[in-house]
């Protein structure tokens, strides 16, 4: 796993050379990586990651499936004087609702929100795949208060991040599966069934894993 702080920047595609391959065979991009039970790492247990980019640079995603405790977004954007505290009240429904989730162990105190291709800013989001980007700016945040931002997204507090060759690496020591995403994987308010959910979509029942299993 990569340690906490270990890269101090979310892998940017364009900049690794994700633009020439993410479609590259062997790569991960636009997928859901999916923990092995035998995961050691409490950092990644039971974990579902949406990978964001991934390339021979590294690789970078955004856990799916573990709330961030006691932060709600409404409060957020009070703590981030996007709005005053008497104006949670006239929220739109969607920003009273929206999740927010512990997206990984590195650059915590920062957001990042992935969202339905209906919102672009140029030069800040990154569209991974069809239909699902990536913004890491505020302007996203005042735009879901408005209403007038994507019609599905969620916000994570940090990222997780691997060095070269990581990720293939514990993939091949059997630390995950993987499988194709959706959005209601990604974008689905019921994140205690995401995992188990996730393992079904590629035929596997959590009972029956065996540790010795191999990847997907």
């Amino acid at each position: 796993m990569s340690p906490e702080g270990k890269t101090s920047k979310p892998v940017r595609r364009k900049a690794a050379g994700f633009g020439d391959n993410s479609s590259g065979e062997g790569y991960l991009d636009g997928r859901l990586l999916i923990a092995m039970p035998v995961m050691g790492d409490p950092r990644f247990e039971r974990s579902v990651i949406y990978m964001c980019a991934h390339s021979s640079e590294g690789a970078m995603g955004i856990i799916v499936n573990r709330p961030a405790g006691s932060i709600d977004f409404p409060g957020l954007l009070v703590q981030l004087d996007i709005i005053e505290k008497a104006d949670q009240i006239t929220l739109p429904e969607n920003a009273e609702t929206m999740q927010v989730l512990k997206g990984g162990p590195v650059d915590t105190g920062r957001g990042f929100v992935l969202h339905s291709s209906d919102f672009f800013i140029k030069d800040a989001t990154l569209n991974i795949d069809e239909g699902i980007c990536l913004t890491a700016t505020v302007d996203i945040l005042k735009a879901i208060a408005k209403g007038t931002g994507p019609k599905h997204a969620i916000l994570a507090l940090g990222y997780a991040g691997w060095a070269p060759g990581q990720l293939e690496n514990e993939i091949q020591h059997n630390g995950w599966l993987h499988c194709d995403a959706d959005p209601d994987l990604i974008f689905g308010d019921d994140v205690d069934d995401k995992y188990q959910r996730a393992l079904r979509k590629i035929g596997i029942d959590l009972g029956m894993l065996s540790n010795e299993a191999g990847h997907a």
